[in-house]
């Protein structure tokens, strides 16, 4: 969900490593999974970010008298170490805990502390087999998430920046001067030569990277398992073009999800973002008086995604039952319509994607971009994706280090900490 979860979604990945595990998180610890029958009993959703409307509890509360439901809302970082903590613990789990794509492989070795969904009646023909294998485990017996939001990929762009380049404006012929990554770059350093003093071409390295790598299918891991991000030209690929990028003084050096890169976007200190769906709410909501100044062209490489979330029933919540009902209720199309929406996440329901509410969605803070055909275009042909159990730790460590990189380390220098800490992460 990733999302506005956006928000606080991606960004984890590049601080929540070494965030210390803290004690909040609610609800229910007991192991029993009964059902409550009659009894009035309340269930708690864990989650980090914006996930669902209050109005969509309130009316899932009335169609089933006796539920309350409870949200605890923390951000991505300390959401992901309280849920392991707790399961290792096996208290203080909620009922329902949400997941993020690229921490839930983490989870399949653990499959037995979650309900299995595939026999729990799940329907996972409302997903892509490449979504839902995110959250299996290999042999395909057990389902321990099921899909909520994903990201898709676009490019955000600032027109009144590029006009100000001397750059087009109009997002099919933008769309047609990026066909790549390397042309984006190159792109930039056109920019630069007339941009406005103190404006830069992306908002960080980081960024740029996540991008690139969006639309492989093997990054840090093989489908195997093993650890690959040394030996996978993909990653070193990527790594490269970030630091090329960088060099040429095309990033504004904004760690996301940071005050000074809400900053960037309300002062207009960088031209474009790697943006999946669910940045678009995050930059509506963080700089609302840039409305009108946006538009959405196709990413370079034309697919790709980044982001996504699974909700995940623990077992030893005091009410599965009526949690695996809820999550099955909560991921179905109607109710990611209704988010979509709500906060822009988009919907992995596939039914949803020609949905006229979803399919002719044009964003007017955008200047009316047609999201409803950008996103589903780029998912369309991006590849399914392999993670592993530290696919976040990993892609935090390079994230981390391209920061590093921003502020005057050596590129090989910095790669070669970025593998000497995967490897620690991994213990490969």
């Amino acid at each position: 969900m990733r999302s506005t979860r956006t928000v606080a979604a991606a960004v984890a990945a590049v601080a929540s490593i070494g965030l210390l595990v803290s004690a909040c998180g609610s609800g229910s610890s007991s192991p029993s999974g009964s059902s409550s029958g009659s009894q009035a009993i309340t269930l708690n959703v864990n989650v980090f970010g914006d996930s669902f409307p209050p109005e969509m509890y309130r009316a899932y509360e009335k169609a089933h008298p006796g539920i309350t439901i409870k949200e605890n809302r923390a951000d991505y970082g300390a959401h992901h170490n309280n849920l392991q903590a707790h399961l290792t613990a096996g208290a203080g789990l909620g009922d329902i805990e949400v997941i993020e794509i690229g921490q839930i492989s983490g989870y399949i070795g653990q499959a037995d502390k979650f309900v299995n969904f595939l026999d729990s009646g799940a329907d996972t023909s409302t997903w892509t087999k490449a979504k839902t294998q995110q959250a299996e485990t290999p042999d395909g017996k057990s389902l321990i998430g099921l899909p909520t939001d994903t990201g898709g990929l676009g490019l955000c762009y600032r027109t009144d920046l590029f006009a100000a380049a001397g750059l087009p404006t109009d997002r099919a012929a933008v769309s047609k001067l990026m066909p790549t990554w390397q042309a984006y770059v190159d792109l930039g350093k056109q920019f630069l030569a007339k941009a406005p003093a103190g404006v830069k071409w992306f908002d960080s390295a980081g960024n740029l990277f996540n991008g690139v790598l969006g639309n492989e299918a093997t990054t840090y891991y093989d489908a195997s398992g093993k650890v690959v991000a040394g030996t996978n030209p993909v990653v070193k690929s990527a790594w490269d073009l970030a630091s090329q990028a960088i060099a040429a003084k095309e990033s504004a050096a904004l760690s996301g999800f940071t005050p000074e890169w809400n900053t960037g976007f309300q002062r207009g200190q960088f031209a474009t973002v790697t943006c999946p769906a669910w940045m678009l709410a995050y930059i509506r909501t963080n700089a609302p008086e840039t409305k009108g100044k946006w538009d959405v062209a196709t990413v370079p490489g034309g697919s790709g995604n980044w982001g996504g979330s699974f909700l995940s029933v623990p077992k030893a919540g005091k009410h599965t039952k009526e949690a695996v009902e809820l999550s099955k209720w909560l991921t179905a199309p109607a109710q990611d319509v209704q988010i979509f929406q709500k906060y822009g996440n988009f919907p992995s329901a596939i039914a949803t994607w020609t949905q006229p509410e979803v399919a002719n969605y044009t964003d007017p803070f955008f200047n009316n971009a047609p999201v409803g055909q950008i996103f589903p275009a780029s998912l369309k042909n991006a590849p399914a994706q392999v993670y592993g159990p530290q696919w976040g730790v990993a892609n935090t460590a390079t994230g981390n280090a391209l920061t590093t990189v921003e502020k005057g380390t050596a590129p090989d220098v910095a790669w070669q900490k970025v593998l000497k800490d995967i490897a620690a992460a991994t213990g490969q």
